[in-house]
Formats: C-alpha cells, sequence, structure tokens
C-alpha cells in the first residue's frame, strides 16, 4: 500500500513538473532571431523610389520586405515586398513560431496578445509568397509583419485577393506591393498590449513598364465579404485619404498623377 501510494505521489509531481514546463515553454520560449544577423537591419532590393512615406519614422528594412512600424497601434502601417514570378514556389517549410521583430525599436507586439481574441495573427506580406528561401518564409512571422483580422476575411476573400496578386505575378514578372490596415482612432483593441484590429485593409499592387507605373489598389472592410474582388478596387489617391500615407512620393508629381487617381482595371485579369 506504501509502495503504491508512493508511486501515486511521484507521477502526480511529474505530471505538475509537466504542466509547468509547458506552461513556460508556452508563455516565455522565444527563438532567435530569423535575419542573418543579430546586428541590425539590413538592406534589400525593394527600389527606394517607390517606398511610401512613413508616418512615424520607423521604418525597417529586412532581407526580403520593408515596413513601418506605427507603434501606438501595435503593427506596421505598411509592408513593401517585390514579388516576383521566381518567387512562386512550392517548397514545403514548416511554420515557425511568431516572435518580436528584434529591428523595431519599440519591439513588435508579442503573438499572445492574439490568443482568445477570436482574431488571426493575419500576415500582411504572405507566408505563401515567400516559400522561395529559409529566411524569406520566417521573416513573415515576424508579429511586425501581422495584424488582426477576421477569420473569415483572412480565410475569405483576402485569401483571395493574396492568390490573385500570384497570378498577375505569373503574368507580368514582377509586382511592387504595399498592404496595410486602416489604422485611425477608436479601433477595438485586444490583448494587454492594446492591439488594434483594423476596419479595413488596403493592398496596392504596382508594376512598370518602361518608365511608366501601372497601379491596381483595393480597400476591404475587416469582416466576411460575400462578393467580387471588382467591388473594392479603390484609386491610391483614396488610400492615401483613407490612411494619412503618401504612396510614390519620390516620383515626379507629374507622373503620380497620371495612376494616383486611377481605378482602371484594364490589363488586370481578374
Amino acid at each position: 500500500m506504501a509502495y503504491r501510494k508512493k508511486n501515486g505521489s511521484l507521477y502526480s509531481i511529474l505530471i505538475l513538473i509537466c504542466i509547468i514546463g509547458f506552461w513556460l515553454f508556452e508563455n516565455f520560449y522565444t527563438p532567435a532571431t530569423y535575419s542573418k544577423s543579430n546586428d541590425g537591419a539590413t538592406i534589400n532590393d525593394f527600389p527606394k523610389e517607390l517606398l511610401p512615406s512613413s508616418t512615424t519614422g520607423e521604418i525597417v528594412n529586412h532581407e526580403h520586405f520593408t515596413l513601418s512600424y506605427n507603434e501606438p497601434y501595435e503593427q506596421a502601417e505598411w509592408v513593401a515586398y517585390i514579388l516576383s514570378k521566381s518567387h512562386l514556389t512550392y517548397d514545403d517549410r514548416k511554420r515557425p513560431y511568431f516572435i518580436e521583430d528584434p529591428f523595431v525599436s519599440t519591439k513588435s507586439a508579442d503573438w499572445r496578445n492574439y490568443r482568445g481574441s477570436g482574431y488571426d495573427r493575419g500576415h500582411l506580406v504572405p507566408a505563401g509568397d515567400r516559400r522561395f528561401s529559409l529566411q524569406a518564409y520566417n521573416e513573415t512571422f515576424y508579429t511586425s509583419n501581422i495584424s488582426p483580422q477576421d477569420r473569415e476575411f483572412n480565410s475569405g476573400i483576402w485569401n483571395d485577393l493574396e492568390q490573385q496578386t500570384r497570378r498577375w505575378a505569373k503574368q507580368f514578372g514582377t509586382l511592387y506591393v504595399f498592404t496595410g490596415g486602416v489604422l485611425e482612432s477608436g479601433l477595438e483593441e485586444i490583448g494587454q498590449e492594446d492591439v488594434d484590429v483594423p476596419d479595413a485593409f488596403y493592398k496596392i499592387i504596382a508594376r512598370k513598364k518602361g518608365d511608366k507605373v501601372y497601379t491596381l489598389s483595393f480597400l476591404i472592410p475587416n469582416k466576411p465579404q460575400f462578393t467580387s474582388l471588382r467591388n473594392f478596387v479603390v484609386s491610391v489617391d483614396e488610400i492615401e485619404k483613407e490612411t494619412g500615407i503618401d504612396f510614390f512620393t519620390e516620383l515626379p508629381e507629374k507622373q503620380q498623377n497620371g495612376f494616383e487617381s486611377s481605378k482602371n482595371t484594364t490589363g488586370w485579369k481578374f
């Protein structure tokens, strides 16, 4: 009888140790940086003349995308990246942990803010666009690259737009993509760090042909949608008005005026 009691006590202690160990791992384990160096951010090949303005001055260059982080909202106000036909591989990648971005001066929000919120950790640069290398894929799991998205929105129309963008990359060869949530006062907040939930997300897709720039822009409410992507086409000017961000600032004003007010979908097959 004493042996059974001793055995039972030992099992209880082992179970308790396992529970504590799992809790510590879940709440405090953080992998090392996903970037090549811990010394600082790097430079990528996104054309500087196409980068948007930053309302915060907190611009971070990763190896495969650039972002402007907005600390009061605990997320990027925009991400900018190149999507080329050569990037579209089907390499199988294991999903890594979401980790804070070491190159954001204030550190990006912890992924645990999303736990139990009912919202997805929505990628801004899609992981599916970055399967061509392990580092490129892993970089998309910095929490500076996620924003709270309605689950049906994320898996529905937003996913449709991401897949359509890949089809355009196959068609045109190289695209320049800008994505973010519309950050404004009065938004719902989640988690201990008060991560804001955007009411809408935008995506601007640009391509160059010689000296000409062609764009197609979308502004979609962050909720389930059951209609065509065409119904959410807007001009770059409209997105600038909603976000306070100036896109294509380094281009000559005359050149900007040539496409920023346009909602022309000619040439963009849906």
